[in-house]
């Protein structure tokens, strides 16, 4: 019997990116997720590996920015949000 209250199975086949910016210098910046997109690693890629990675790794396209959860406090935040809001 599955217990309703324990977390989902992790699936390592489902990938997730969350395009963040792509910046001037060619590079794309981006998150990427297995499994939980809540989860994430903060990546920069040249636009053509990042093109090549997101093919590779047959990604999940996420829309829009990470959506908040009640949970988000003064120390949930990532690297870009640090560079371009909080730290200023």
């Amino acid at each position: 019997m599955i217990d309703p209250t324990s977390p989902p199975p992790v699936d390592v086949n489902r990938k997730y990116v969350r395009l963040v910016e792509r910046r001037p210098d060619g590079l794309v910046e981006f998150e990427f997720s297995i499994s939980d997109p809540a989860l994430f690693v903060e990546m920069l890629l040249p636009e053509a590996a990042y093109e090549e990675f997101c093919r590779t790794n047959r990604v999940i396209l996420l829309e829009g920015s990470r959506p908040e959860s009640a949970e988000d406090g003064d120390f949930n935040w990532s690297l870009h949000e640090a560079t371009h809001q909080r730290f200023r």
